[in-house]
């Protein structure tokens, strides 16, 4: 097994946008490896978030690249504007296209960093197709639409499954976890074979953001 640096990307979805960028910089501070964009189309999930634009504005906050999970509808539409924005790697939705081969090259093509994205019910085993363009797969450990949810115990497997068949065929690729990732279950989502952890509420929540991002990533390690 290739044993990679875990990384940990805070959610801004969870942060207070009339403070964002003190919010930013204390997640910085505290060591955030990536920043968290969740984009809602309000079609494919039953909410509406932001769009580019935010990133623009995060590229003049903070240096800490970007990554953005696209839980929209037509994902090849907003590629190439997010990654004109500043996004570095595009998580679309393996559920949301019907040509996910050509949807993920597209992200290639642009300059991009690819990933793709399982829904909680959705099997492992379908990432096989684009294991050759793609650097992470995000486990959803929730269902998409919404911040602040409990996490789905299934998921736990889930990981641990997706680890042994990437190891099997990719074990570059990285397994990053979103949806309820606090404190208490980062340990053994590590364990488990995670290592890109996306943290919103348990982040931007807590009394002291910089500390807690220090403390998320001593437990991940």
């Amino acid at each position: 097994m290739l044993v990679m640096k875990p990384l940990l990307t805070p959610s801004i979805l969870a942060a207070n946008f009339a403070n964002l960028e003190a919010d930013i910089k204390a997640a910085e501070k505290g060591g955030a490896d990536y920043f968290h964009l969740d984009i809602m189309d309000g079609h494919f999930v039953p909410n509406i978030s932001f769009g580019p634009w935010v990133a623009k504005i995060m590229k003049t906050i903070t240096d800490v690249p970007l990554d953005a999970h696209l839980m929209i509808t037509n994902p090849r539409e907003y590629i190439p504007r997010f990654l004109d924005a500043g996004v570095e790697l595009i998580y679309p939705h393996i559920e949301a296209s019907y040509d996910v081969y050509r949807t993920v090259q597209m992200i290639k093509d642009h300059g991009g960093r690819a990933g793709i994205t399982l829904n909680p019910a959705t099997h492992v085993s379908l990432v096989e197709g684009v294991l050759d363009l793609i650097e992470s797969v995000l486990v959803m450990s929730v269902c998409p639409g919404f911040g602040g949810q409990e996490f789905i115990p299934s998921t736990m497997k889930k990981v641990t499954d997706l680890r042994t068949l990437l190891d099997e065929q990719k074990p570059s690729v990285r397994i990053a976890v979103d949806g309820g990732v606090t404190l208490e279950n980062i340990r053994d989502l590590r364990k488990a074979g995670a290592d890109f952890f996306i943290a919103g509420s348990a982040v931007f929540r807590a009394p002291d953001i910089e500390q807690r991002v220090r403390d998320l990533k001593k437990e991940m390690q």
